[in-house]
């Protein structure tokens, strides 16, 4: 069945498999920046540990959008948005407060949860800026391609988002600091590693997106969709 944008609002609102979807969306991106303060060596690449989840986060995203439309997404993207800050700003009052005296982990709790605002800034704006692209793209070939070639539009979607959530993390947080190679560097290698587990993901991607149409009745095409990423 295929639907609007527009009409699938009502039934979004009473789907527990859209909740399980943002939900799983939510939890892959506030995990990711947990864990990324811990450096991982993957394939002689050096990358944060949060790589082993945060392209998770898109593979959903991916789903959410074909499946409910972008302006689903949209609300999930502004919602993870909002509980990352609540995360980012709970951690930082817990790092202020004064620490019991027979407590030693307050180091530990700076070192691995305390961030720079230049980080939390480039961290943001990355995230916004790569899953809006990501969406506008999913919607946009899934029109172009009449629905057909999944593939096509998960992975293509992925290297637009990615890359630019790669390129714009980097540059904010370790621009001016590092040699413009190390730089391209890092931002390729990131990038690279995120496509591939998307690409690899793909029959994963297939069969949740396969399942949810099913059992949701709901197709979206976004022929009427405004897609200024701001409306909420």
């Amino acid at each position: 069945m295929v639907r609007g944008a527009y009409t699938i609002y009502n039934r979004v609102a009473m789907s527990w498999r859209f909740i399980t979807c943002a939900a799983l969306f939510i939890t892959c991106l506030l995990t990711a920046n947990v864990i990324a303060a811990k450096l991982v060596v993957i394939g002689g690449v050096v990358l944060p540990a949060g790589i082993v989840i945060f392209p998770v986060s898109y593979i959903v995203a991916d789903v959410l959008t074909e499946v409910w439309g972008y302006g689903a997404a949209r609300r999930v993207i502004w919602l993870g948005f909002a509980c990352n800050a609540l995360m980012v700003l709970a951690i930082w009052i817990g790092g202020e407060l004064p620490a019991a005296a027979f407590w030693k982990g307050q180091g530990a709790y700076t070192e691995i949860l305390g961030q720079t605002p230049r980080i939390v800034l480039a961290s943001f704006l990355a995230y916004l800026a790569g899953e809006f692209a990501n969406a506008y793209v999913m919607a946009k070939v899934k029109i172009l391609t009449a629905g057909r070639w999944l593939w096509i539009r998960t992975i293509g979607s992925t290297i637009v988002g990615e890359g630019l959530d790669s390129a714009v993390f980097i540059t904010l947080a370790f621009g001016g600091g590092l040699p413009l190679g190390t730089l391209g560097g890092l931002i390729a290698a990131q990038w690279w590693v995120k496509v591939a587990y998307e690409a690899v993901a793909t029959p994963l991607t297939y069969a949740a997106v396969g399942w949810l149409k099913s059992s949701e009745r709901v197709d979206t095409f976004d022929y009427r969709t405004d897609f200024n990423p701001i409306r909420m």
